[in-house]
């Protein structure tokens, strides 16, 4: 099957629900250097329809009705600097969920949540790594600790424990 975007779309593109969609493509511009592309807005008041472009992919967006539940994305993007991308982020209203460390698998990077709720993966590739390697590293005390810690922030994030739980991850059989 043949997949075919328009041009400067990808195949898959995300979609953010939030109660403010115009002040997410504002923070969005602010914190992570976002191009707008569009901001319908629609007779009852809200934005029906929002478009964003970050580095190479268009994230779309619109305002939550009332009645409908709230839908926080996830999202993870790639930046030139983690931690510069994260202070920006937090100056725009972003609260860290994860603070930014050095990954085995070659990236930097943290999480935060913006105003929205939404919860953004904040990553910088600073090397290439072997996939074997990657997960030699993984056995490394530093690198164990970190990915320790960013499954244990989320989980509490998202399910509100004051401890969250981590589990190590296993080496798919080759």
């Amino acid at each position: 099957m043949k997949h075919t975007a328009p041009e400067g779309y990808t195949s898959v593109a995300p979609w953010v629900v939030t109660d403010d969609t115009g002040a997410l493509l504002d923070f969005v511009t602010a914190a992570f250097d976002g191009e707008e592309i569009a901001r319908v807005p629609v007779e009852d008041g809200t934005i029906g329809h929002g478009e964003i472009r970050v580095g190479d992919t268009v994230v779309l967006a619109f305002d939550r009705r009332s009645d409908w539940p709230v839908m926080p994305a996830l999202l993870r993007i790639y930046v030139p600097d983690a931690d510069a991308a994260m202070a920006a982020a937090v100056a725009h209203g972003a609260q860290v969920v994860t603070e930014a460390a050095d990954t085995g698998w070659g990236d930097r990077g943290g999480r935060v949540r913006d105003p929205f709720g939404n919860i953004w993966w904040v990553m910088s590739r600073v090397e290439e790594i072997d996939p074997d390697l990657a997960w030699e590293r993984m056995a490394e005390p530093v690198y164990a600790e970190a990915m320790r810690v960013a499954q244990a922030t989320l989980d509490a994030e998202l399910s509100g424990r004051k401890t969250g739980l981590a589990s190590p991850p296993v080496r798919p059989a080759p």
